[in-house]
């Protein structure tokens, strides 16, 4: 099942099942947020609540992408309650590129010249796909914000004014809700543009954090069930309507070194990361940028990301966001 969120025409939330063509309306749902929590206290599956709401009414799926009406799949209502983050070094990439991978990992590790990135990557490698219900090899965990960093599918991706670079990063996501007793449920996984400042991280990897803290996106629907093991998608760069850049991506766990369970695991393993009520939107890391091919990306273009299996396409303008902050604005009490 594929589900969405959408501005109603009252201006309310709305939250529909996507059938080919049309959205049909769920009814007395006010959010995926909602149904996700009575379908947990109901102990039933998000497809069989979302089935037992479904409405008459349908709408053109075309048209709701066109009005930007069309909100991220997954919300809370309060955004200090959403997690947003991400595992990084978790893709094989193509098997031209895992095997070049793997030969400068065998050449570096002879030559005792393995960086920390390189031997993390070695790592889950080694130990990222562990047996059902162990615990594998740690990834690398990174923080993006709340709720408040979430760009609706179609809106601007705002780049600091302060950032060296904005680049797109197209990725699997995992929408969770936790349950009233701390237990961590997964709704099922969306197209995400995880969105970072590449310049900023290729100075010095520590400063990955201050790469990562940036909007992003996801959506446009929210695809419940197993996810297929080997899923390929495409992720291009337009330019004044041309597209400049386009490159296929791999993702899912054929194609990755960790395991979504082990991904899954290391976050969650945190009590902090288990408060009832909260949502969590957790980004599965990317072998695939345009960044990597020296493209620098520019205020107007737009990205757009897309795998068949997960639904609509979606797709974001970049701009740069005015001035918030600047030194010494901080006021002595």
């Amino acid at each position: 099942m594929r589900l969405i969120q959408l501005r109603g025409d009252g201006g309310d939330i709305r939250v529909g099942v996507v059938e080919g063509d049309l959205v049909r309306l769920l009814d007395g749902v006010e959010s995926t947020w909602a149904l996700a929590n009575a379908a947990i206290a109901a102990g039933r599956s998000l497809e069989a609540q979302a089935t037992a709401s479904l409405g008459a009414a349908t709408l053109d799926y075309a048209e709701l992408l066109r009005e930007g009406r069309v909100l991220n799949p997954l919300h809370h209502p309060d955004p200090a309650h959403c997690l947003v983050t991400g595992t990084g070094l978790t893709h094989l990439g193509s098997a031209a590129a895992r095997d070049a991978m793997h030969q400068k990992l065998q050449q570096s590790a002879e030559e005792g010249t393995l960086t920390d990135s390189m031997r993390m990557f070695q790592w889950g490698v080694e130990g990222g796909m562990p047996a059902p219900g162990t615990a594998g090899a740690q990834p690398e965990w990174f923080y993006k914000g709340d709720g408040q960093v979430l760009v609706a599918p179609g809106s601007a991706l705002p780049s600091p004014e302060f950032a060296r670079d904005g680049g797109e990063e197209p990725e699997l996501v995992g929408l969770y809700v936790i349950g009233p007793d701390g237990t961590p449920h997964r709704l099922g996984y969306a197209l995400g543009n995880e969105f970072s400042d590449h310049v900023t991280e290729r100075q010095n990897y520590l400063y990955l954090a201050h790469s990562k803290l940036r909007a992003c996106a996801i959506g446009p629907e929210l695809r419940t069930g197993p996810l297929p093991r080997d899923l390929r998608g495409t992720s291009r760069l337009r330019r004044d309507g041309k597209v400049v850049w386009e490159k296929p991506f791999l993702t899912g766990e054929a194609n990755m070194c960790h395991s979504l369970e082990n991904l899954e695991y290391h976050h969650f393993k945190y009590a902090a990361h288990r408060r009832p009520g909260d949502v969590h939107l957790h980004f599965f890391g990317t072998a695939t940028l345009s960044f990597a091919d020296g493209v620098s990306t520019r205020p107007g273009d737009v990205f757009e990301i897309e795998i068949p299996e997960m639904g609509a396409a979606l797709a974001n303008p970049l701009e740069v966001a005015p001035a918030g902050f600047v030194p010494g604005g901080v006021r002595a009490l």
